[in-house]
């Protein structure tokens, strides 16, 4: 039976009216990645650079948001041509390539979701779910068209080189990385300095001036607004395993005394629970 493959990212956020809002996932768990994808976001980024996530977690959680209205992106750990096959391979529509540069790196990124002669991508779609084993009619002369390709600028080298990488053919968008960002230009762990900022919104009006949709990361809601109003596209505003964190801490921190402290509810000014009404309904 023939089957159709979903619209890709790049198509996405073309037709879209507003910026496109996402978030991190990062716990390696189909479930959590399912939850995730049920929450009313637009897209998630699925990363395997500094998560858990190898072939069978990647290929679990593609399958567990199969059925939810959002756009998934997977993050490789490295620009690699074999690695990016096999992400393909998998199903993996839309990339985000990580440490890209130079336009040398971006037309790497290009060639590893291409066949040949476009490209270097291995052919293997009889034996790949990307196919549907053959089930998607014309898929090798048409795989092209079905996947989007996000470059990661996240160094003042791509920084100086930005417009010359949105310029390569097939780089469908740019994702600005703040932290790494900074990193190289001697600020790390200082993502939100005016400096790193500046660098970002350069970027930013370099990708409306080409044309191509930009993105960045910010879980500060007032540095993504600063951000939605510079001209990005699409954006991430947390991270699964981000939330869990800072919520189990909050949960600790309202019922965990510290020391010396009384318990929650049964110290003497209030004599233990007395009133149902505060019990919070999950």
């Amino acid at each position: 039976m023939p089957l159709p493959l979903g619209e890709s990212f790049r198509e996405a956020l073309s037709s879209a009216e507003r910026p496109l809002a996402g978030m991190w996932v990062c716990s390696g768990s189909p479930l959590v990645a399912e939850i995730c994808a049920g929450a009313g976001l637009d897209w998630l980024l699925v990363d395997a650079e500094h998560s858990p996530n190898g072939l069978e977690s990647i290929l679990a959680q593609l399958q567990a948001v199969r059925g939810y209205p959002v756009q998934v992106l997977v993050r490789p750990p490295v620009n690699d041509a074999v690695l990016i096959k096999q992400y393909l391979d998998l199903g993996v529509q839309n990339l985000l390539v990580p440490m890209v540069h130079s336009v040398t790196d971006a037309e790497a990124a290009v060639a590893a979701t291409r066949y040949p002669p476009a490209g270097v991508r291995g052919v293997g779609s009889a034996l790949a779910r990307a196919a549907r084993w053959n089930r998607v009619p014309d898929y090798l002369t048409t795989a092209a068209s079905t996947i989007s390709v996000t470059v990661q600028i996240e160094s003042t080298e791509a920084v100086v080189a930005v417009e010359d990488i949105l310029a390569v053919d097939g780089v469908d968008a740019i994702f600005v990385g703040p932290s790494d960002l900074a990193a190289s230009m001697g600020l790390l762990g200082q993502q939100e300095h005016d400096d790193v900022q500046t660098a970002v919104v350069h970027c930013l009006a370099a990708a409306n001036r080409a044309g191509k949709p930009a993105g960045v990361n910010a879980f500060s809601p007032a540095t993504a607004n600063g951000y939605l109003d510079a001209g990005a596209r699409f954006i991430l505003v947390g991270a699964d395993v981000a939330l869990l964190a800072r919520g189990s801490e909050a949960l600790a921190a309202a019922f965990v005394p510290a020391s010396g402290d009384d318990l929650p509810g049964t110290g003497a000014s209030d004599g233990g629970i007395s009133d149902s009404s505060t019990t919070p309904s999950y």
